[in-house]
């Protein structure tokens, strides 16, 4: 694997810390090493993560509607963002709110006979 500034093989970067760093660079260390997003998903193997992104948001909805408990729920809400752009999950919000979202809904729609 390639050098890093200093010598740290990259792999390493992350878990040696520089001998002197400024405030500013610790907190931009510290920022970079909390990013998270959502882990891989066997079910989306692709590059393409549109319908990975759009199961997570159907499963936090899901989440929602079976449990009704938004702060348990949201961790996966923050998975679906973390993997979704964010004109598509504020646009399924603003959807969903107008009752034209196609994915889950909250409550069931009466069936027609």
């Amino acid at each position: 694997m390639g050098e890093f500034k200093g010598g740290l093989k990259l792999n390493k970067i992350f878990s040696a810390t520089p001998e002197v760093l400024t405030k500013e660079e610790e907190a931009m260390l510290t920022v970079v090493k909390s990013v998270r997003t959502t882990p891989r998903d066997p079910r989306f193997p692709s590059t393409n993560q549109a319908p990975h992104c759009w199961n997570r948001y159907n499963e936090w909805i899901l989440c929602l509607k079976q449990t009704k408990d938004e702060d348990g729920c949201k961790p996966l809400r923050h998975l679906a963002l973390n993997i979704c752009p964010s004109i598509w999950y504020e646009k399924w919000d603003e959807e969903r709110e107008e009752g034209t979202f196609a994915g889950l809904q909250m409550e069931d729609k009466p069936k027609h006979h």
